[in-house]
């Protein structure tokens, strides 16, 4: 795949290492001006970093992010996604002619001009509804959580974390402060902050804490509870069973799974079905064939029978889009180490599932979580080959998006690895040392 970075690269002649470094120490000056950041300056890749990103092989680290962000005027998302047949509309900056300011130093500095004139103005909505909660300030809040959802599986963690803290502190002052006095908003206020807890859970779990990703999904559910939303209960359930069946607490989010189901008998939106696929990786995980199979059938009948809510319109992780689906009964499968050819095709057509990055259900972590699964499947059919191949883009994801569960997925493969005497035993050995090396990366939030 020609990304989007390389592309941009070739136009300005700077695919040659020694062509683009004086443009990347020039920007990583300009955006150590702009933070107050001197450590930035002395920042540059190594020739072989180069050479990783420019054929798309390897995400920079955080620094190095922001730096390409700064010099592009583009996430490193979009610099990684595949190149468009034109890039006009992508605003790349260059050397203007007249000796002007590169136009993406300037949309840079425009941006954030308008973020800081934005937070203005949520300030000025709130304190203007001091004395009652309006529906500016609920709209506000509603489209932060909205733009947080979306952003969740799909950009590194660090770049939404302290938002995602920010916004549920002023949801939580709201509910206490007194001044809301209409039920109809106190049902939206604890729906917002219901969602934005959840969001924290997953967050604290992801940067490999479950104890307090616990903390966060008891007062998602606490929230739920108040807003009478049969969905958001359920989903809290769910949460709860993936946070344990992360930390190998397999009884536990079988539990979790199970309860969330049998309490929300109503609920139609495709939260049941997380909750049944949920069960089926729960008691897989536990070795119980039979019930993880009986979970398994039973997604399937409910996803025919969904109707989608308002979590699925929200979309992210609220939403248990096919491909997720299909996704977790693959994993369910790998876990009872079914090694068939039908589940292997299975766990390519997963990964075939997450290939296109502006699909909008395509998350990170789906994704790598897919190629771990199809590593696997290849391990127990005996392709150690095809196995180190299928991981290969996991173990070259940046830190910012090793979350917990990534590494773990990774980590079984690790365990999965053969360590006999033969030739494959070479790249079993390699692959091995190379995950050893990879689970201390785990995501690390800015300081």
């Amino acid at each position: 795949m020609r990304t989007l970075l390389r592309k941009l690269l070739d136009e300005r002649g700077q695919r040659d290492y020694s062509a683009f470094l004086p443009h990347f120490r020039k920007a990583a000056r300009e955006l150590a001006d702009i933070e107050g950041n001197p450590d930035l300056r002395k920042l540059e890749p190594a020739l072989k970093t180069f050479e990783y990103w420019y054929y798309g092989q390897r995400h920079p680290q955080r620094d190095a992010r922001r730096v390409l962000t700064h010099m592009f005027g583009l996430t490193v998302q979009q610099l990684w996604s595949p190149a468009p047949e034109s890039t006009s509309q992508a605003l790349p900056p260059g050397p203007c002619p007249d000796g002007r300011a590169d136009p993406g130093t300037v949309l840079n500095e425009m941006r954030r001009t308008a973020q800081m004139a934005a937070q203005r103005a949520a300030d000025f909505v709130m304190g203007a509804e001091r004395g009652q909660i309006g529906p500016e300030t609920l709209g506000l809040l509603a489209d932060r959580v909205q733009s947080i959802v979306e952003d969740y599986p799909r950009v590194p963690l660090p770049q939404i974390w302290d938002e995602i803290a920010r916004t549920q502190d002023e949801v939580f002052r709201l509910l206490e402060s007194g001044r809301v006095a209409r039920p109809a908003q106190i049902r939206e206020l604890n729906i917002l902050a219901a969602i934005l807890s959840f969001h924290m859970a997953k967050g604290s779990h992801d940067i490999g804490d479950a104890k307090l990703a616990m903390y966060q999904a008891r007062a998602a559910g606490l929230c739920a509870q108040h807003a009478e939303h049969p969905g958001l209960i359920a989903l809290t359930y769910g949460l709860k069973s993936l946070i344990t069946y992360w930390s190998n607490k397999a009884t536990e989010a079988l539990h979790y799974a199970r309860q969330g189901a049998a309490e929300c008998p109503g609920v139609r939106g495709t939260v049941i079905v997380w909750l049944a696929g949920l069960e089926a990786r729960a008691a897989a995980l536990l070795g119980d064939a039979e019930a993880a199979q009986a979970a398994i059938r039973r997604a399937h009948e409910l996803r025919d029978r969904v109707v989608a809510d308002d979590l699925d319109n929200l979309g992210g992780l609220l939403l248990f889009p096919g491909k997720k689906h299909l996704y977790y009964t693959v994993e369910t499968r790998v876990l009872l180490h079914d090694g068939t050819t039908g589940t292997v095709a299975m766990a390519e057509e997963a990964v075939e599932g997450f290939a296109d990055h502006n699909d909008p259900h395509w998350a990170f972590g789906d994704q790598a979580g897919a190629q771990c699964n199809l590593a696997l499947t290849r391990l127990h059919a005996g392709e150690i080959d095809g196995a180190a191949e299928a991981i290969r883009p996991v173990l070259d994801l940046a830190p910012a998006l090793r979350n917990r569960g990534i590494v773990v997925s990774a980590n079984r493969v690790r365990a999965a690895l053969p360590t006999g005497t033969a030739r494959e035993a070479v790249t079993a050995r390699d692959l091995r040392e190379e995950i050893e090396a990879y689970s201390p990366g785990q995501l690390a939030l800015p300081r």
